[in-house]
Parts: C-alpha cells; sequence; structure tokens
C-alpha cells in the first residue's frame, strides 16, 4: 500500500551560537528522518528580533519537504529535532539555538490544543513569506485564501505581532468618493463592532472651502483634526476592543498639503504635533484604490451639494498622495483593494474580506 505524500512547509530560525550551523544540522535531521524528504529550501533571510527584544539577529529560512506522517507526528518530530540542538524553551519570543515551526501541511486547517496549522501569525512576519515565495509565490494560504505573495505585499518587508494590549483598530482609506464609508459601515456589521465616521457633515467651514474660500480652509483643517483626535485617542478606543474607521488619520496631512497656503499650513503642523502623542495607530489598514473618474461618478451620485465643485486635479493629487503615503507604511499591514475588482455590493466578497481580516486583529 503506497501511503499518501503531503506537502508541507517548515520555517527554521536560530540566533544563538553558529546560527547557520544550527540550520544546516536541523535539515540535516530532516532529511535523515524515516517518512521525509527535504525537497527544497530556501536561502537565509537575516532579521531582527520579534517585538523588539534586547536578542542577536535571527537567521531563517523555510523548508518544502514531502511526508506521509500526519502533522500531529510532523510536529512532534520538529520538536525532538529542536531538543536535540539545545533548544531550551522559556519565555515567548526567547533567544533560541533553533526553532521549527510546521507553517503549512498540505491544505489543511488544523486547530488544536497542541498544534494550529496554518500558523497562527505566519502571515505577520515578512521574513517567512519571503522564504515561501522563493519556494511558491503561488502558494495559498487555507485561511485567508490569498497566496503568500499577496501577503507579502500587505507587510512591505515589515513584521508585526498581534497585541490585545492595543485597540485593535482597521482603518479603511482612500480618496473622497472611492467607498470607504459604506465598506467600513459593511465590515463592522458583519464583524459585530463599532464604527466611526469622519464628521463631514458637521464641518461648518466645509461648503465654503469646497466653494473657494481659501481662508477658511484652515478652520476646516483644524476642525477634522480635532474631531479625529477625539475619535482615535486611546481613551476612546478601548485596549482589545474591534472597531473600524472610515479614515486613517495620516491622511490628515495630505489634505493639509493641498489646502493650505504656507503661513496656515506653519501653523497647522505646530498644532498637529501637539495634540496626536495619544492617537491609537490602525492593526490593520484597507486600502481602496480607484480611478479619478470612478471616484467622481460616486461623488456627483450622493449628490452632497458642497462636493458637487471638487475637480479631478484635487482628487488626482489626493490619489498620489495617498500612494506615497502608503507605498512607505510600517505602521501595520495594508490590504490593497482595486475597487473594479472588488464589488463590495456583493455579500460573498464582503465575507471574504471580514474572514480575512479576523486574521489580523488580537480578539
Amino acid at each position: 500500500m503506497v501511503l499518501p505524500m503531503t506537502t508541507a512547509y517548515i520555517g527554521l530560525g536560530s540566533n544563538l551560537g553558529d546560527r547557520k550551523n544550527f540550520i544546516h544540522k536541523a535539515l540535516k535531521m530532516l532529511a535523515e528522518t524515516k517518512n521525509i524528504e527535504v525537497t527544497r529550501v530556501s536561502d537565509l533571510i537575516e532579521t531582527a528580533p520579534l517585538g523588539g527584544a534586547n536578542q542577536p539577529e535571527y537567521l531563517n529560512a523555510v523548508a518544502q519537504i514531502k511526508t506521509v506522517l500526519t502533522a500531529e507526528n510532523l510536529h512532534r518530530t520538529l520538536l525532538k529535532i529542536e531538543a536535540s540542538l539545545g533548544r531550551t524553551r522559556r519565555e515567548k519570543w526567547s533567544s533560541r539555538t533553533i526553532d521549527l515551526d510546521l507553517l503549512l501541511f498540505g491544505g489543511e486547517i488544523i486547530n488544536s490544543p497542541a498544534l494550529t496549522i496554518p500558523h497562527p501569525q505566519m502571515h505577520l512576519r515578512s521574513f517567512v513569506l519571503k522564504g515561501l515565495c522563493r519556494l511558491d509565490a503561488d502558494l495559498l494560504h487555507p485561511v485567508i485564501k490569498e497566496p503568500v505573495k499577496e501577503l507579502a505585499s500587505w507587510l512591505n518587508n515589515t513584521d508585526f505581532v498581534l497585541n490585545p494590549k492595543l485597540p485593535q483598530l482597521v482603518s479603511v482609506a482612500g480618496i473622497i468618493g472611492v467607498g470607504k464609508t459604506t465598506l467600513a459601515k459593511k465590515l463592522s456589521e458583519i464583524l459585530s463592532c463599532k464604527c466611526i465616521f469622519e464628521p463631514y457633515d458637521k464641518n461648518p467651514f466645509l461648503p465654503d472651502v469646497y466653494a473657494g474660500k481659501k481662508e477658511l480652509a484652515l478652520d476646516s483643517q483644524l476642525f477634522f483634526l480635532t474631531s479625529r483626535v477625539a475619535q482615535l485617542n486611546h481613551q476612546s478606543l478601548k485596549a482589545g476592543e474591534m472597531v473600524f474607521a472610515d479614515y486613517v488619520f495620516d491622511k490628515e496631512l495630505i489634505y493639509a498639503k493641498h489646502l493650505l497656503n504656507a503661513e496656515q499650513l506653519a501653523l497647522y503642523y505646530t498644532i498637529h504635533k501637539q495634540i496626536i502623542s495619544d492617537i491609537a495607530v490602525p492593526v490593520l489598514v484597507i486600502y481602496l484604490i480607484d480611478s479619478v473618474e470612478n471616484c467622481l461618478e460616486r461623488i456627483h451620485r450622493r449628490n452632497r451639494p458642497y462636493e458637487q465643485k471638487i475637480q479631478p486635479q484635487f482628487l488626482d493629487s489626493l490619489s498620489r498622495g495617498h500612494d506615497k503615503l502608503f507605498a512607505d507604511w510600517v505602521k501595520c499591514p495594508v490590504i490593497r483593494l482595486s475597487m473594479p475588482e472588488f464589488d463590495y455590493m456583493q455579500d460573498g466578497n464582503i465575507q471574504h474580506l471580514a474572514n480575512q481580516i479576523r486574521s489580523y486583529i488580537a480578539i
């Protein structure tokens, strides 16, 4: 009887002693284990320790294997190899001679007291996703239902850690008319959590600013600034509580740069620096992307009187500002959605996105 073979992926890491040698020894022991065939190994990647720990840097790699072992038996084998190479288990993320994590086991999803597959935070580790990409960039994450190359792009070469001690803020970002409020509201309903909305209709200066009264632009921006500080500070948002916002706070400066003159902007910067220290950082951003033409069509369709004079050039400058902001973004993962491809009026698409979001929050 020929037993079925399963392709599995194992993450290897070491930050004590001869790191490269420990990884090579672990691979050799894996290859010499009955019923395990090591088929491919990624390049070594050097990374800083997680959580800002004061430790030596790690060497990491990912190995692809084929095995007839069950996931549980393979996991026990990895623990034995770790122990034989001097792995001592102490506090979380402590230094170690070798770390062997079972990342993926075929397409299986396992949630038991002893084992969770896929590895519960592999999608937050750039060094893991880079290693997987070098072996099979189209490999699908069984829970998030995206290829590892897409998951890697959401991290922007940064590693993240789920932290239940922080507000679990999910910010939906994008230019005016892209659909932020609609999507944020739908997601918050599916995930049964609060949603924070920008106070557009409460800003007494905004209609005049859009009508061309530039002398009121500073008043309008300060209204938004103080309102958003009140909404997103750590006193307003509870630790561990999931909440959506239909904006990302960091867009403040994009709008200020486009709407304020040099004198207004200098004063705005001064006030901005003084009051933003307690703002909660999102744990995830959903960045919506669409053409200026499509956004203008939505703006005209929803028919807010003060928005009807918005020009394509203004939206284009906002779009470039957002692209620049998220090109260098390292505060949290960013899921980028092309709105022509993502129909948020389809319940199946919204449910799929909500399921993905669950993997990026600590609840």
